[in-house]
């Protein structure tokens, strides 16, 4: 232990980490400002020839970034180049089935590639978002086959909290880190005071995977509760955003949440249903929880119907409509398109509609879903006569970079689920 901790003290420690996607890749750029040399892992090809010409494939992340710092960074898919590392960052999804149950297989598949070339001396560090229990569940079987864990090979669990699309510098946002034993816990927190102020210790590793899932718990319960709010509000005419403005005027015991088309990301649609699964398995209910995905869940479908309801007031049906996307991200001014609520009501608009839907997205050109009927899946140019032909748009993700006030200018009817400041007018109705 004292022999890597010095090596982390020196930078004289190499890096490897294991998913070079929006997490893995900023943690690449972390380490690598703070002077370490960093070996990214993936088995996508794409980002490897990518990052090998030192061009990001994030809007979070310039490319000039990149080349700035391309002596010190290895892209590779040649996983036993594991042995050269001294930490190991796994950076890695853990999505979910369709039954809602946890999904590990990309972790499983990793760790089969990479557990021939673990050596002593090693520190292995997972930010995979998951349920308590399984760090010490699913990767520490596979170091004790062949390590004395907490002696000569480290393990540790600190999950990741990245911000993506906001200025706030992950430098300044306090990071959990916990440890498999004492010493495990020690070389967490020195490898990651490397790259962040301010790491915060906790008891086991446990409680830092319960943590990171009570952290989207809570944002997916507010956001449902936001969300049904305005459902009601709507109904009784009363300004949810204005009710909002009032109660966050009240300087303690209220954190304004807004509402929105459902909610997107690889984090809040996932996270809640890991615990509801744990819960079940120990033969318990999250009823509370269960009922906020739902909730969630359910908003595509109804702005879908007060679109119906809108457009049948102007004696229009929303059927064979021709309709106009804003924006096909989860969240606004990044290029992440995970779980994204805009699919949702493309789907609807789509298949139960059959509106010929396209979409525009400064950050997005090509949509991963493109198997939708009736839908194009590459983001169209904004000129004017291309909006004057669309029966309607819907502003889904509100990216700073489009030219709102083109759009309002020219398209019949815009309907806004983000409620823009900057959009008003007689063709603009908020949802």
């Amino acid at each position: 232990m004292v022999s890597l901790i010095n090596k982390i003290s020196k930078k004289k420690a190499i890096i490897g980490i294991i998913g070079l996607g929006y997490v893995g890749l900023p943690r690449c750029l972390q380490f690598l400002k703070s002077k370490f040399k960093v070996y990214g892992f993936d088995n996508d090809k794409k980002k490897l020839i990518s990052l090998q010409k030192n061009k990001s494939y994030l809007s979070s992340l310039p490319s000039s970034v990149l080349q700035k710092f391309s002596k010190n960074f290895i892209s590779t898919e040649d996983f036993s180049l594991i042995n050269k590392v001294d930490i190991i960052i796994i950076c890695l999804p853990t999505p979910i089935k369709k039954n809602f149950s946890p999904d590990l297989s990309i972790i499983r598949q990793s760790f089969s590639k990479i557990k021939n070339y673990l050596r002593e001396g090693q520190a292995i560090l997972f930010e995979s978002t998951t349920y308590p229990g399984t760090t010490e569940e699913l990767i520490l079987p596979y170091l004790k086959k062949k390590f004395n864990v907490g002696k000569n090979f480290y393990l540790v669990y600190s999950p990741e909290r990245d911000d993506p699309g906001t200025k706030l510098d992950n430098k300044n946002i306090p990071k959990l880190v916990s440890g498999h034993s004492s010493k495990c816990l020690l070389v967490g927190e020195k490898i990651y005071k490397s790259i962040i102020n301010k790491p915060v210790r906790v008891s086991s590793i446990k409680v830092a995977e319960m943590s990171k899932l009570y952290e989207n718990i809570f944002r997916s319960i507010n956001i449902s509760l936001v969300n049904e709010t305005k459902i009601i509000l709507k109904k009784l005419n009363i300004n949810i955003s204005e009710v909002i403005n009032a109660a966050k005027s009240k300087p303690f015991g209220f954190m304004p949440f807004y509402p929105g088309p459902g909610y997107g990301g690889h984090c809040i649609p996932v996270d809640p249903f890991y615990f509801i699964w744990l819960a079940k398995k120990h033969g318990l209910n999250s009823k509370f929880i269960e009922l906020s995905g739902k909730i969630n869940n359910s908003i595509p479908e109804w702005i879908c119907k007060q679109i119906q309801s809108e457009l049948k007031k102007k004696f229009k049906k929303i059927k064979n409509c021709k309709v106009l996307i804003l924006g096909i991200a989860y969240k606004k001014n990044i290029n992440d398109d995970r779980e994204s609520p805009a699919y949702n009501l493309i789907e609807i608009l789509a298949r139960k509609y059959k509106c010929k839907v396209s979409f525009y997205d400064p950050l997005i050109k090509v949509a991963k879903k493109n198997k939708i009927k009736n839908f194009n899946n590459k983001s169209i140019s904004l000129d004017t006569n291309k909006i004057k032909s669309f029966d309607f748009g819907v502003v889904v993700t509100d990216h700073d970079l489009v030219n709102y006030n083109k759009i309002k200018k020219n398209i019949k009817i815009l309907f806004d689920t983000r409620n823009l400041k900057t959009l008003s007018g007689n063709n603009i109705i908020k949802l």
